[in-house]
This record gives C-alpha cells, structure tokens and sequence, in this order.
C-alpha cells in the first residue's frame, strides 16, 4: 500500500491509482506513464477517425473529367484520345494529372457469380485495366465514378452493400482517384455512407484521392475532412456564366450562381481537404471572357481544377486559359487559402486570396454585360483575414503589383490602382512585399 505520509504530502490525490508503489518517484512514474497511455489512447483514436489516406492532395487535384461533355458516351478510344491529348496540349505539364472517367463505364448489371463490377464490353473491351495502363504510361493518374446509392445517376449499379469488394476492384485496377456520387440515396445517410466508403479504400491498400460528390445537401464540409480529400458543394455547373438551368426536379448552375452560393464556407478549405465547386466549364460554350473569369475564380477559391471540355477540340485561347501557370499558381499556393469576398461595388466583385511568403492575390470580377472603370485604394482596404492569420496595414507597407494574365508590371500599392474590366471578365493581379533598397551613404567631405 502506497501509505508513506510523505508521499501523500508530495503527491495527493494520486496515490489511489498507484496503490502498489511505494516511494513518490514510483508514483511520479506512475503518472508519466497514465499520461503516455493517454496520449497514445487519443493518437489511436485520431488514426481511427481519420481514415483516408492523408497527404494525396496538399494542393487542389488538377484533371480532367468525362461527364460534362460526354456524359455516359465513353469508351476506350475516347480515353486513350483524352490521355494522348493532354500530354501533347501541354495540361499534363501545367499540372492536369488526373484522367477521371465518370457514368456509364460499367455494364448495367454486376457479375451474376462474383457480385463485381463489369466493364461495358462494347464501350471496354479490354476491360478497364486496360484504359489505366495507357493512362499510367504516360505519366497521368486514372479516376474512376461510383455512386453510394444503389444506382448511379445515369442507373448503372451503385456500390451501396458492395463498398469494400468495389474497393478491392479498384485497387487491383490500380486508380488513383475516386469520384462518389449521391444518387438512388433514399433513407440512407450520407456520412454513414461516404465515412463507410472512405474506410473501404482505405482497407483496400490503395492510396486512392476520394472526391465526394454529395452536392452540399448535408454540409460535408463540417465532416468530411477525415473521410475525403475535396467535396462538391454545390449541384452540378451549367455551362453559362450567370444562369441557373431548372430542369423542374432540380437545377444546375452557371459560375457566379456557385460563387455566391457557398463562399462563406473558406474556414473548411485547406491542404487534403478542399470544397469542389465542381467541374470546369472552359472552352465548353462560353466567351472566352467568361471562360477567362470562371478559371480565375476557380484559382482564387482554391476549387479542384477539373476541365470537362473536349481536350481534342481546344481552340488557342482555351488552351492559354487552362495551362497559365501564373495563374494555376495562385491556384496551387502551398498555403491552401479560399479566397475572400473583400467588397462588391455595383457589378465589380473583389476578392482577395492571402498567398505564402506574404503575397496576395487580388481579382476584380466584373458580373456586367459592359466595361467598367474601377479606382481601388489599397490603404483604405487593409487585410485582417481570420483564416490565413494574414494582416496588411497597406498605409504602412508598400506591395508592387504585376497584373498577372497580362504579364506585366502594374505599379505598387502606394498609388491608387486604375484599371477597366470588361464584361464578364476579370483583372487579376498579385501583391509582392516591395523590395526596398537601402540609401547608400553619402561620402564625407
């Protein structure tokens, strides 16, 4: 019994737990050790919460998906075309990795005997292996489309009550990546069935990005962090810029529609686990002042940069929209910020991205069918950014400016910043610390 006067003096309230020792170093040991059990107790806890693979997307992915302009018209040709086609246009360079094939892959109905997935035969002959080979051979990374309802959207098999055999499916097929949709999903719980999904891949051994595709409907980004690494939050994009297309069950979005819908959501963002504003609609029917103001925006929210247009089709300037590596690295930021709506004036949004090494990205967009003239005075606008921690006193601290699609240099932050937006589109420029050089000592008489 732990009955020394002196350690109860040393060490009260602590012997009960350590009746066996004797001296206050044992109990003193003792303690240490509950702690050590404790720690260890919550690092298992964190491990089992956590149950994706972890460091697969410190930046927002970057790819390119079937649906928006194929919908369930793929097939092994197309693939092999999209692959090529973004080795030779340049996107693989400019960061595109991902060749994600969405609805309709698979044949209408599993195997009678083994309960597995099909390949389509007539759209997959070879079977998907095949198709991820190729992908894989030149450099890319292939993502495949599932849905956690018993259907999927276009009413091929979904995967609910087979998530850990798809699993195993699909990394023996070795994909790289994940798209989960939220069909056919009546009575089921969307956490319940994206969480059991997370520790099937998991299970399967496969470092496999997991896209969640929920839509928004039960706020993933308040959840989904330890199960996925980007999540829709939205339905699906409309290719125009303003619109919303009602279909009369449901509507689909044009780009400014999703940006107001959840850009108080930034807090959620960040490296592993980002909000998907969905698919890319660039070079896909709209201007390419649209297309321009869309991709920006889509590098300013840090959104996954997905295209969905006809990689065989691409016109010069959709080509320069896509593969800008000034602006894809704003995208790219190693810090990982969603960028902020700082003010709207008229039809001029302005947002402001907080960016490593003390940089800031700014975009003017501009919601308007014509030109506008704007003057922004940067010391009437400081940055105080609870996110990013980041804090600008631009009264106090001078930036230079480079206007970042035109290339150039545009002055500093102590001068009053005159440009013109024309409709539909946007300036996009990025903040630098001036550099200041000292005055060099004058020579004595």
């Amino acid at each position: 019994m732990c009955s020394s006067v002196s350690s109860k003096k040393i060490f009260p309230g602590k012997l009960k737990y350590c009746w066996w020792l004797q001296t206050p170093a044992a109990v003193l040991n003792c303690h240490i050790m509950k702690k050590l059990f404790l720690l260890l107790a919550l690092a298992v806890s964190a491990s089992a919460m956590a149950q994706k693979f972890e460091g697969l997307a410190p930046t927002p992915p970057m790819g390119w998906n079937s649906w928006n302009t194929f919908t369930t018209n793929i097939n092994e040709k197309l693939v092999m075309d999209m692959a090529d086609v973004m080795v030779s246009s340049g996107m693989k360079d400019a960061g595109y990795i991902y060749l994600v094939l969405d609805d309709g892959w698979m044949a209408m109905e599993r195997d009678s005997i083994t309960g597995n997935l099909v390949p389509d035969p007539i759209k997959f002959p070879n079977g998907i292996k095949k198709v991820v080979d190729y992908v894989h051979s030149k450099g890319l990374k292939f993502g495949l489309y599932n849905c956690a309802g018993i259907k999927t959207c276009a009413g091929y098999p979904g995967t609910r009550g087979y998530e850990y055999q798809d699993a195993k499916q699909y990394a023996a097929w070795e994909i790289d990546y994940l798209k989960y949709d939220w069909c056919y999903t009546d009575g089921i719980n969307a956490k319940e069935a994206y969480t059991t999904m997370s520790k099937a891949l998991k299970a399967a051994k496969r470092p496999i990005i997991f896209s969640l595709c929920e839509w928004g409907t039960a706020n993933p980004w308040e959840w989904a962090a330890p199960v996925g690494h980007l999540w829709r939050t939205t339905g699906d994009i409309f290719n125009c810029f303003d619109c919303i297309k009602d279909y009369g069950t449901w509507k689909s979005l044009g780009v400014t529609a999703i940006i107001d819908l959840r850009k108080n959501i930034r807090q959620y963002a960040g490296p592993d686990h980002w909000n998907d504003m969905d698919m890319m609609e660039v070079g896909h029917g709209m201007s390419v002042n649209e297309d321009r103001a869309h991709f920006t925006m889509w590098c300013m929210l840090a959104s996954p940069l997905i295209a969905g247009n006809d990689l065989r089709h691409m016109t010069p300037e959709t080509i320069s929209i896509l593969t800008n590596k000034d602006v894809i690295a704003i995208s790219q930021d190693v810090k990982g910020i969603q960028a902020y709506l700082e003010q709207q004036v008229d039809s001029v949004d302005t947002w402001i991205k907080p960016l490593a090494s003390n940089e800031l990205a700014v975009c003017f967009m501009n919601r308007s069918a014509k030109p506008v003239k704007i003057s922004y005075d940067f010391t009437k606008h400081p940055v105080n950014d609870s996110v990013s921690k980041m804090v600008v006193d631009f009264s106090k601290q001078e930036f230079s400016i480079i206007d970042v699609w035109n290339k150039k240099p545009a002055g500093n932050t102590g001068k009053v910043f005159e440009t013109e937006v024309q409709s539909h589109d946007v300036v996009l420029i990025r903040l630098k610390p001036a550099v200041i050089t000292p005055a060099k000592n004058k020579k004595r008489k």
